[in-house]
């Protein structure tokens, strides 16, 4: 039995499934047939107590079963789901810790260990999904705290009845035969209405990582492939003239070609192999690059042409290995930003379409919410594009050492006011998407003001902050103030020789990070501000 953590995908063998769930409160299961956007198709795919199956899916005694041959054609998952009992427990505010299992014929083949810490009552705990011929399941944990209601509104589910506001939850209501799912969203890969919309456009951000996980786990299978035929190779060939008498014998030759052949056979097919799944990654990337948000899609996508849509992650770049094949990978991470990005770099001038393109996916992250964005920069090296800004900046550029402290001060103090709003339960969400550019650091900058980009660090969540660095990686610098804040930050090199390693194989990649087209009506058209 395998113990998954989140984000984790595993090949499935059998030919049917079975998902429980244990936890200390009492569980409702249910599960959904998703189309390639994560919304289903009709009211049939949704599995619950009021409508026990569907085509290859199957709700009985709290375990959903699944018979893969039989799931619809069409489908791209199976979405399986818990909620909390509302009638064994109707005061539910949270489902704690819930064990997930898979099972493929009578074994256990995964478990999921999930403790919401969030007040969720409603959770995604895994997905099965479609990869190629084959199927996979991949660990979710994706938490609702608005319950079973909005994570179904979020995969294009409505009700036909509205549910109380004592009961955000349709599992009630679903078991006497009110509130039966009805599909009355979109489909065909439209972002679903509501409170689905910022949720569902989330998916974009964990379907590209996916892609990058088969990516890296796909790269790995042929190294190791390549490491192991190389290896085998150097073994039977020295067998084959290791022996003085028949070293030069006709047989010690025979030995030396099958062993080459043997070697060239288990290249090609690993080979072969990696080739098939690089372009079946091709091929999912260029389909999703035509329904990603802006933030997250290439700048040829049609989204730059569209009324912007939120999304949960921008895009940095692409990961690629000259030697693994033409499979450029998006690299993306989530916004706001919980780690500051650090653009490595001697010269704030030569990456300064890196920090445009930054700025453009940042602003078009989040449109819904109000940008604030704070520059510092003091050699002048974004002129070319802060123009286009003005409708955002909090303030003038700063150009003056003199006037960084006072400008992070002002954002240590709303930060510092949100902290107490927080913990005397009167916050509010942030209404503000705000970005720190603090450019040429730490040059200029006083070791104060290191401590108060430490300290936005800290509770910029709480002011919607995005913090963007760049300078010289200080990592290794005599002031542990500095240091420490380097260290704390994700580092983007510059260096096209640096490598970057994914997190599940520890497979080398390189990053070619994003440029902001030069072109005057291209950044105008990318740079929007409203």
């Amino acid at each position: 039995m395998i113990q998954l953590k989140a984000g984790q995908n595993i090949p499935l063998t059998g030919d049917v499934v079975r998902f429980g769930a244990k936890a200390e409160a009492a569980l409702d299961v249910c599960a959904l047939v998703v189309a390639e956007n994560l919304t289903v198709f009709s009211s049939e795919d949704v599995v619950f107590y009021n409508q026990l199956a569907t085509a290859g899916v199957v709700l009985a005694a709290d375990e959903v079963t699944i018979t893969l041959a039989e799931v619809r054609a069409d489908a791209k998952a199976v979405l399986l789901v818990v909620s909390a009992d509302l009638i064994a427990f109707p005061d539910a505010v949270s489902l704690g810790p819930i064990t997930a299992t898979l099972s493929e014929g009578d074994t256990v083949t995964a478990e999921f260990a999930i403790t919401p810490t969030a007040g969720e009552t409603a959770l995604i705990c895994l997905e099965v999904y479609r990869r190629g011929a084959g199927w996979k399941l991949r660990a979710v944990g994706q938490g609702y705290a608005g319950g079973l209601a909005v994570l179904l509104a979020a995969h294009g589910v409505d009700l036909d009845d509205e549910p109380a506001q004592s009961d955000p939850s349709p599992s009630s209501a679903a078991r006497s035969g009110q509130g039966v799912p009805a599909v009355t969203g979109p489909v065909s890969g439209d972002a679903p209405t509501g409170a689905g919309a910022s949720l569902e456009v989330g998916h974009g951000l964990e379907r590209l990582w996916m892609v990058f996980e088969d990516a890296a786990r796909s790269a790995a299978a042929l190294v190791s492939a390549r490491d192991y035929a190389a290896e085998r190779l150097d073994h039977e060939l020295s067998l084959a003239v290791s022996d003085p008498v028949t070293r030069n014998t006709p047989a010690a030759e025979e030995a030396r070609r099958v062993a080459q052949q043997r070697n060239d056979e288990l290249i090609a097919t690993a080979e072969h192999r990696h080739q098939r799944d690089t372009e079946q990654l091709m091929r999912e990337l260029a389909d999703a690059d035509q329904a990603l948000p802006p933030a997250l899609a290439s700048w040829d996508s049609p989204a730059w042409d569209k009324p912007v849509v939120p999304s949960d992650g921008i895009r940095l770049g692409e990961l690629y290995a000259i030697d693994r094949g033409p499979l450029r990978i998006p690299y993306c991470v989530p916004v706001p930003l919980n780690r500051p990005l650090w653009i490595d770099t001697e010269s704030t001038r030569a990456v300064a379409p890196v920090v445009g393109a930054l700025l453009a996916r940042l602003l078009a992250a989040a449109p819904q919410r109000q940008a604030l964005v704070d520059i510092i920069d003091l050699t002048g090296a974004f002129s070319g594009f802060t123009g286009l800004l003005a409708p955002v900046l909090n303030g003038p550029l700063i150009a003056d050492h003199a006037d960084i402290s006072g400008r992070l001060q002002a954002m240590v103090d709303a930060a510092e006011l949100a902290e107490l709003a927080y913990t005397s339960g009167a916050l509010p969400a942030p209404t503000e998407h705000r970005v720190l550019l603090a450019a040429d650091f730490p040059h200029g900058y006083q070791t104060s003001d290191a401590q108060r980009i430490g300290a936005l660090i800290m509770r910029g969540d709480l002011i919607g902050l995005s913090t963007v660095i760049v300078g010289t990686n200080e990592s290794d610098s005599a002031d542990t103030t500095v240091a420490t804040l380097s260290q704390s930050c994700r580092h983007l090199p510059t260096d096209g020789g640096t490598p970057l390693f994914d997190p599940w194989t520890g497979s080398a990649w390189q990053l070619d990070l994003d440029l902001l087209p030069q072109e005057p009506e291209r950044q105008a058209r990318f740079m929007r501000t409203r």
